[in-house]
């Protein structure tokens, strides 16, 4: 059984800072020398992965243990907002309300995308989350585009071009533009799909500072493709991947930089 003692070991690792010109460099820092808070314009945090409800998990407790250490996030150097990045539940539509039940404890906002287990329709989804499985939002002057990767049985899709095309082209003055989407564009994993027109888009898309994707459990790195780094966070929950619970933290600079690390 895991602890909450067993939990709280866990510290930063796979720290990478994007420099002004959006080039990565590896960083070398630890959590008593993270950059001043007042040079920080916006700090948030990505999990993914929870596969609520899935058999033979500890699925309840490892949803508790992320929530609590996002809060204590929160009280200590702050979390603006948190991004759920697909595979909230494990495939029975019936989890849909008690995992948003879950997720609510957060003590700040939260974003969710749509995963291949989340096996419910767009309308239904919608009703809960309040937005469908392609949008985009702001927040402290940075803009935030949210795609798409399955349908409603757990099929794995690429995300609808003309959506995402529509989105990326709103936001093509965006001085800082993230994207999430659970599932990556490359074959770099037995779980990706390869998405050649949407990464065209992207390379296309000289803002875009990165690419968030779950999925693939037992990545919590950054890859680099065409000048576009695609970043991993690992899991929260499920049967499988990396040997601990995690999420990711990203901190925007007032200078232009971005400073990411695992927890």
């Amino acid at each position: 059984m895991l602890n909450r003692r067993d939990f709280l070991k866990y510290t930063l690792k796979s720290a990478i800072l994007l420099t002004i010109g959006n080039k990565l460099v590896k960083w070398g820092g630890s959590l008593s020398s993270l950059p001043a808070a007042e040079d920080v314009l916006l700090r948030f945090a990505v999990v993914s992965d929870g596969h609520y409800g899935q058999p033979q998990t500890q699925f309840d407790q490892m949803h508790d243990l992320v929530i609590q250490a996002l809060n204590q996030e929160k009280t200590r150097r702050g979390i603006d907002f948190t991004f759920v990045n697909g595979d909230l539940f494990h495939d029975d539509p019936a989890l849909l309300l008690p995992v948003k039940k879950k997720w609510d404890e957060l003590a700040m906002p939260y974003q969710v995308s749509h995963g291949n287990h989340d096996k419910i329709s767009e309308a239904n989804w919608k009703a809960s989350f309040g937005n469908e499985w392609h949008y985009s939002f702001t927040k402290n002057e940075c803009d935030f585009v949210v795609l798409n990767t399955a349908n409603e049985h757990g099929e794995y899709v690429c995300p609808d071009q003309q959506k995402a095309k529509a989105l990326l082209k709103d936001l093509k003055k965006s001085k800082q533009l993230f994207v999430f989407m659970h599932i990556t564009p490359f074959k770099w994993t037995g779980g990706g799909i390869e998405c050649p027109d949407l990464t065209a888009l992207f390379n296309k898309q000289k803002n875009i500072k990165a690419v968030f994707h779950g999925h693939d459990h037992d990545l919590d790195e950054v890859r680099t493709k065409d000048g576009i780094h695609y970043v991993f966070d690992a899991h929260v929950g499920g049967s499988w991947g990396l040997p601990y619970s995690g999420y990711r933290i990203v901190e925007v600079m007032k200078d232009g930089s971005v400073l990411t690390y695992q927890m």
